[in-house]
């Protein structure tokens, strides 16, 4: 189950970033902010979190981890699934996101939720890694 993320959840949410991203880590000063501005949700047991923002009709999906032994089982796609729902009970009617494009698993776990890729950034994230953006337009 989800809830929206509390200024309580720093330590873990800030934690789980740093495993999954490693040198793209969100600082503890950055996801703080996001914790106040009531953009994080966290998993109940803390095994994963998502960032959504809304702003008028369009939904940014920031960043969505899983802890490492949890990843395959499907709390991913609950992620996703609750963060589509913030977004659509505060009005946005699609949603973007950028991953990047050696992340297949990700990809794979979007392009199943309905994504579909609209254009790319060369290069965003360094040594030749590309962006892919990718928007789900069935939100409203």
């Amino acid at each position: 189950m989800t809830r929206s993320g509390t200024t309580d959840d720093l330590d873990a949410v800030a934690t789980l970033d740093a495993e999954s991203f490693g040198p793209r880590a969100w600082s503890r000063a950055v996801v703080l902010q996001a914790l106040e501005a009531d953009h994080v949700l966290v998993n109940d047991d803390g095994s994963g979190y998502v960032v959504v923002r809304v702003v008028g009709d369009v939904a940014d999906l920031d960043r969505i981890a899983v802890a490492p032994d949890r990843r395959g089982t499907g709390l991913g796609r609950s992620l996703l699934a609750a963060a589509v729902g913030r977004a659509r009970s505060l009005g946005a009617t699609r949603m973007l996101l950028e991953v990047a494009a050696d992340n297949d698993p990700a990809i794979g776990l979007y392009s199943a939720a309905g994504f579909v890729e609209i254009s790319r950034r060369r290069g965003y994230y360094g040594r030749g890694v590309d962006a892919v953006v990718m928007e789900l337009s069935a939100l409203g």
